[in-house]
């Protein structure tokens, strides 16, 4: 009796915030933001943030 509880719901929370996290690592957040988003408040929340959020400027051509 090692566990007392259902990992699976804690599981599928994590890997939703995870895969919210790798789509939003082009966005305005990055992956980390996103995915602490996801985490700490709800994958649903993360989605409405990753929709929300802005693409990153693109990144300048280093000067010659």
């Amino acid at each position: 009796m090692l566990f007392l509880y259902n990992p699976w719901p804690i599981l599928i929370w994590i890997g939703l915030a995870w895969v919210i996290g790798m789509l939003g690592s082009r966005k305005r957040f990055r992956f980390l933001g996103n995915f602490l988003i996801s985490l700490l408040f709800s994958p649903l929340v993360g989605i409405v943030v990753l929709l929300a959020s802005d693409d990153r400027r693109p990144e300048r051509a280093a000067k010659k």
